[in-house]
């Protein structure tokens, strides 16, 4: 189960930067912002989606040796659903209602949030060592 739990884990922090720095970025540098915007919004359900999926998987393969490390990929697996259902429908509500200023604010809450995923992942990680 530790090998399990430590793919699972280094997939989910793998997956989240490569996502949250290469293709977030990688589309707004190839595409007009006007086609790149509703990719990325239509990209966003899936990667948080695999987010929840592979921190439960690895929620549940650390909780036969390492309850910390269990706990702190389930509080992303808690944490990403409200992020999903509410967050993400709330900031593209800011977008089509043209409302800037909210939609400035919940995306920066939604990058903290995902860079606090990541921070979790790699201290996760780290505790393999």
């Amino acid at each position: 189960m530790t090998l399990l739990a430590l793919l699972a884990t280094a997939l989910l922090f793998g997956g989240m930067v490569l996502y949250s720095f290469g293709f977030a970025a990688f589309l707004f540098s190839s595409l007009p912002a006007m086609q790149a915007g509703p990719l990325l919004r239509r990209a966003f359900p899936h990667f948080y989606l695999f987010v929840l999926v592979a921190s439960v998987v690895a929620a549940l393969c650390l909780l036969s040796n390492d309850m910390t490390g269990a706990a702190l990929m389930g509080l992303v697996a808690a944490t990403v659903i409200p992020t999903r259902q509410v967050l993400m429908p709330a900031i593209n509500l800011a977008t089509d209602t043209g409302r800037t200023r909210r939609f400035k604010a919940l995306h920066t809450l939604s990058v903290g949030i995902t860079i606090g995923h990541i921070g979790i992942a790699a201290w996760v990680l780290s505790r393999f060592i």
